[in-house]
């Protein structure tokens, strides 16, 4: 079997702790060949450290040498990148979100059918253990059709202070965009994929622009704090069901949360930790997994998932219109709280 040659554009802090690592560990699948990033310097120091054969000025010029890309730039290239390598007959694994906005989503889709190439997003909460056991159980029927979701992804003053998380320009967005967006893409994942209809929502930035600068993650300058540290939706389906859902990078809360609960037609499952709840043999009960075999790398599971996809070995995880559907569903958020009104889709 040929190896996949990969190349990744944006070399940051995503890019070596989690697509570099994942990636060398499938050394029999893919090689890691070049890498590109606005900054040459640090691209070069990546790759003496990870013994990475080539370093391109501009991302254009590794097409014509590579199979597949990863892209981890801020979120507003995307689009640009994933278009101009589709368009090169090359595959590409987006890091999340797929996009700022519907449109560009869009259009990242249609090049991606114009050339046949695999396009997916690194929604990697998918690959988790829980998440996996959590699909499974419900395929099997166990909870009937999922009608009610609740989502809480919420830190206790962790804005990141690092990168460009907090700009508007170049991310499209806080908390919601950038954490909110995993539970919420895993969520319709488990309830089956059902399509939104209406969004209301409402986008909240007052701790992080107030004086009290109390972070864990390092110091941002709150007078410049352009995006949202805390979201809240309520989004009904075309099926009936609806998804309470809440995110926030720095909420004044006692203890963290990054729950996922689902209620059925014949039982409830909680995602994190895996438990099952269903009335039984005339009981009530709540049967918690105790072992899941395998070991938890969802990361690795991630990025096996995308070069055998591309090795016409697998289908993406990640399909197209679900990535776009998450994107839509956050605009929407983003829109219904700038006009205070609910937004149908």
């Amino acid at each position: 079997m040929n190896r996949l040659k990969m190349g990744i554009i944006g070399v940051g802090g995503i890019t070596q702790s989690r697509h570099i690592p994942s990636f060398q560990k499938l050394q029999d699948k893919v090689q890691i060949y070049a890498v590109q990033d606005l900054d040459e310097l640090k691209a070069h120091d990546v790759a003496r450290t990870y013994h990475i054969e080539k370093v391109f000025p501009n991302y254009q010029d590794m097409f014509a040498e590579v199979d597949a890309v990863t892209i981890a730039t801020p979120n507003k290239f995307h689009a640009e990148i994933a278009i101009a390598a589709l368009d090169a007959g090359v595959h590409v694994l987006c890091e999340k979100p797929m996009a700022i906005s519907v449109a560009d989503c869009r259009a990242m889709v249609e090049a991606a059918n114009r050339s046949g190439k695999i396009l997916a997003t690194a929604y990697h909460y998918r690959f988790m253990k829980e998440a996996q056991a959590a699909k499974k159980i419900i395929e099997a029927g166990e909870i009937g059709e999922p009608y009610v979701a609740r989502v809480q992804a919420l830190r206790r003053r962790k804005v990141p202070g690092w990168g460009v998380f907090t700009n508007q320009d170049l991310q499209g967005g806080g908390s919601l965009i950038d954490y909110g967006c995993h539970l919420l893409d895993l969520s319709l994942w488990l309830m089956n994929d059902p399509e939104p209809t209406e969004v209301i929502g409402s986008t909240y930035n007052y701790v992080s622009k107030g004086m009290d600068q109390v972070n864990l993650w390092g110091n941002f300058d709150a007078s410049a704090f352009e995006v949202d540290d805390h979201a809240t939706a309520y989004i009904k389906f075309a099926n009936g069901a609806s998804l309470i859902f809440e995110t926030s990078w720095a909420a004044n809360i006692r203890e963290e949360a990054n729950t996922l609960s689902l209620s059925g037609t014949r039982g409830g499952l909680d995602v994190f930790p895996l438990l099952v709840n269903q009335a039984k043999f005339g009981m009530l009960m709540n049967n918690e997994a105790v072992w899941m075999p395998g070991q938890d790398t969802p990361d690795v599971e991630q990025a096996e998932n995308f070069v055998d996809s591309c090795l016409g070995l697998a289908e993406p995880l990640v399909k197209m219109g679900e990535a776009l559907k998450v994107t839509k569903i956050i605009e929407a958020i983003y829109q219904s709280s700038a006009s205070g009104k609910l937004i149908s889709i």
